[in-house]
């Protein structure tokens, strides 16, 4: 009898030891989530004070890059073509607008190639073209001119010519104003006139009366016309580069739209683009960050010691 009366408490007291262990276990668990997306955002090789630290850390805490098998990231390890399509399909989630050439995958892509899935949705999403004969070549290295004309063709960003004022046009002068000084040529000089006052006494004659002054007709504030012009990409690649005559021709829209959506990162100058350097996995993600921010998928960083990488506008 007693023992029944009882029972109900035990089973109270198993049911709080119960919760209690379960919400341990839960506050465990968050904590072992947490360290290990602190884990995955922290690599040995890149240094608290290196220069994309802040864009790597925010994409890796996404899972959109990753490190290698060892924890290492190697930020500064070159990309070759097959890489930045896979970290290109990590990032973006764009619909397919074209197919692989001849529908079946590149000839110089093997089936089972760890990168034959993101190779094929970066053609197709159309991020990265193919070469003559199907091939995609993925192992040959990329530039940063290359990496950046892929993201805008893959985003459809394109450079938004602004328009330049020229200086004004001449200031036109009223007609009215024109024929007054035509008259004030004619007028003797005062020293002339004074010599010649005794010589020629004046004799008021109805002819000789001054005619009525005419009304004078207000000058009409005439605008000058201002001619306009769009600015050429390369024109408005040198204003922010010091080396803008060193992009590829068939890069300087895709730079200037780049720019324009401050997409670009030039580390250790940002007025420095050297478009020709072969893209490292930390220039890499530096990009792909800020495509990302252009995109509002991600949010801009707020470290002062990355962003000012990214190119600003000159001062007028």
């Amino acid at each position: 009898m007693c023992n029944r009366w009882h029972l109900p408490l035990v089973k109270g007291s198993f049911l709080a030891l119960l919760v209690s262990v379960s919400g341990a276990g839960f506050v465990l668990n968050s904590q072992q989530a947490a360290a290990q997306q602190q884990a995955k955002s922290t690599f040995p090789d890149v240094p608290q004070n290196y220069w994309a630290r802040p864009f790597i850390q925010s994409l890796a805490k996404k899972e959109i890059v990753t490190g290698y098998p060892n924890g290492m990231f190697k930020p500064k390890q070159k990309v070759d073509r097959d890489e930045f399509a896979a970290m290109i399909r990590q990032a973006f989630d764009k619909a397919k607008i074209r197919n692989i050439p001849s529908g079946s995958a590149f000839k110089d892509v093997p089936q089972g190639n760890w990168a034959a899935t993101p190779i094929e949705e970066a053609y197709e999403t159309g991020f990265m073209k193919e070469f003559p004969g199907n091939e995609f070549r993925p192992k040959q290295p990329m530039t940063k001119a290359q990496a950046l004309v892929a993201l805008m063709k893959g985003l459809n960003l394109n450079y938004d010519r602004p328009a330049a004022k020229s200086q004004a046009a001449a200031r036109v002068v009223p007609a009215n104003q024109r024929r007054k000084t035509t008259r004030n040529r004619l007028v003797f000089p005062l020293a002339s006139t004074v010599l010649m006052q005794p010589l020629l006494p004046v004799i008021p004659t109805k002819q000789q009366q001054q005619p009525k002054p005419a009304k004078t007709v207000p000058a009409t504030t005439t605008k000058s016309p201002v001619a306009t012009s769009k600015i050429s990409a390369l024109k408005f690649l040198k204003s922010y580069y010091k080396d803008a005559d060193r992009i590829p021709k068939d890069a300087v829209d895709a730079v200037a739209a780049a720019t324009q959506a401050k997409i670009v990162v030039n580390y250790p100058d940002a007025r420095v683009l050297n478009p020709n350097e072969l893209l490292s996995r930390g220039s890499a993600t530096a990009l792909i960050h800020q495509a990302l921010v252009n995109q509002k998928q991600i949010q801009p960083l707020s470290d002062k010691n990355a962003v000012k990488y990214i190119p600003k506008s000159p001062s007028p």
